[in-house]
């Protein structure tokens, strides 16, 4: 059995950029481009941008709730970045210009706990992304677990609280968790199933809000006994995949 991908998002800004495509080439060993190109360090980090670093260097949504909302518009021809959300007014910057580095910094401040370690600098690791694994990951998704999580929680849920990669429908819920080991194909590309993704406290906010209005976590653990949603992934061949491409597991 064959399933369609549905939705493919990028995400240019760690963790809360939510562009979405039609159609994107991936490449072997790296993200999907344009998937968390920079990070922001905060004052008591030790990454330098040398090489990958574990996310409590930087800056996040699971301490700052308010950052979960954040939208990003990257122009690849200019570099510019534009930032949205719905307490600040709208920032473009350049996040490779140093001379720029004050006005992101001031702009996300007010979105941060005064009691966290305060962003400090823009990071970037040439040649990869600073995914949440220290290997470049790509998260495949499925909406019939989003869904199941729906129905335990009781209400609707964005399906951007998981900030996932590649979504498609398995009309099962969870049959991605059997995926671990094998390999899956979608369009010309395929893919190295390498961990299941644990959640943490970033899921709970609201990506329209930034306030945290949902037990995710909880109603994981309570009803399937893990705080997993979703598998971590490594391109393992490249090739482009487009909407509407069949997902196959090999």
């Amino acid at each position: 059995m064959t399933h369609q991908v549905t939705d493919i998002w990028r995400h240019p800004l760690k963790s809360h950029g939510r562009e979405a495509l039609e159609n994107v080439t991936l490449t072997a060993g790296q993200t999907m481009p344009g998937d968390r190109v920079w990070a922001v360090a905060h004052e008591v980090s030790k990454a330098d941008g040398s090489e990958w670093a574990p996310c409590q260097n930087f800056t996040r949504g699971s301490k700052a709730p308010g950052l979960m909302a954040i939208n990003a518009r990257l122009d690849d021809a200019s570099g510019q970045l534009t930032l949205t959300h719905p307490q600040r007014p709208d920032l473009t910057f350049d996040p490779e210009n140093p001379a720029d580095l004050q006005r992101f910094l001031d702009w996300e401040k007010p979105l941060t706990p005064a009691d966290r370690a305060a962003s400090a600098r823009i990071i970037r690791v040439p040649g990869r992304g600073m995914t949440d694994t220290p290997f470049p990951s790509v998260t495949l998704c499925n909406r019939a677990s989003h869904r199941a999580v729906e129905q335990a929680i009781g209400h609707d849920l964005s399906p951007k609280r998981w900030r996932g990669n590649i979504w498609f429908d398995l009309d099962e819920a969870w049959a991605e968790n059997d995926w671990l080991g094998r390999e899956v194909q979608i369009g010309e590309a395929v893919f190295a199933v390498r961990e299941r993704a644990v959640r943490c406290l970033a899921t709970t906010a609201n990506p329209e809000t930034g306030e945290r209005d949902a037990d995710t976590l909880k109603t994981l653990k309570d009803n399937w006994g893990h705080q997993d949603f979703s598998v971590y992934t490594e391109v393992v061949r490249s090739g482009e995949i487009r909407l509407g491409d069949a997902v196959k597991v090999l």
